[in-house]
């Protein structure tokens, strides 16, 4: 899992709140165990007419959001179902961190564990980057997860909530299977005391 330590991106405002994980990537696309090609599916509910073609009206449809990294969103992001294919694929379709008020307790986890970051800002805070990134062309943010900190160039900053064991396991890239194997001499240890391999 790649370290995340300070990333600059575009912002792609999707101003809903309760987006729950069957809108972020439908039961349909779910035929797949790997963590790539689920990119694709990412909202396809809300990009996508009946007929199959792009509503241009649903912002990530839009050109200008076509390189955006920073997804900001509405409280209770990720609710719904405990789909780890949910941060797959927004991790596949490009996207480092979401920004929203709160995240529903799977989903954080699972973003986590995928070296997604989700910060959490106040919902005035996030509904004034959402006005700015609606009225501002390429406008970007930098998440500093080493200070804790999102900024942008003209001025604006704010401290973001995290746990700190997700935080460190984001600084360190480190996802469940290698926590567990950081501590691979005390498991063998404890192996030698405690099982009998004869």
């Amino acid at each position: 899992m790649e370290p995340f330590h300070r990333h600059h991106g575009i912002v792609a405002p999707l101003w809903r709140s309760n987006i729950d994980t069957d809108q972020i990537v439908p039961k349909q696309f779910l035929t797949s165990t790997t963590r790539t090609g689920f990119g694709r599916a990412l909202f396809h509910g809300w990009r996508t007419r009946p007929d199959g073609t792009a509503d241009e009206q649903f912002p990530l449809n839009e050109a200008r959001y076509a390189d955006a990294s920073i997804l900001v969103a509405g409280r209770n992001f990720g609710c719904g179902s405990s789909r780890e294919h949910a941060a797959w694929a927004l991790m596949d379709a490009g996207f480092r961190a979401v920004i929203a008020p709160s995240f529903a307790d799977i989903f954080l986890g699972n973003a986590v564990n995928n070296g997604l970051a989700p910060v959490v800002l106040p919902a005035d805070v996030v509904a004034g980057i959402v006005q700015r990134a609606d009225a501002t062309p390429g406008y970007g943010l930098t998440i500093d997860l080493d200070a804790v900190l999102v900024t942008d160039a003209a001025g604006f900053e704010a401290p973001f909530a995290i746990d700190a064991a997700a935080r460190d396991r984001l600084l360190q890239g480190l996802d469940p299977i290698a926590v567990i194997l950081r501590h691979r001499g005390a498991i063998a240890a404890f192996e030698r005391r405690h099982v009998d391999i004869s």
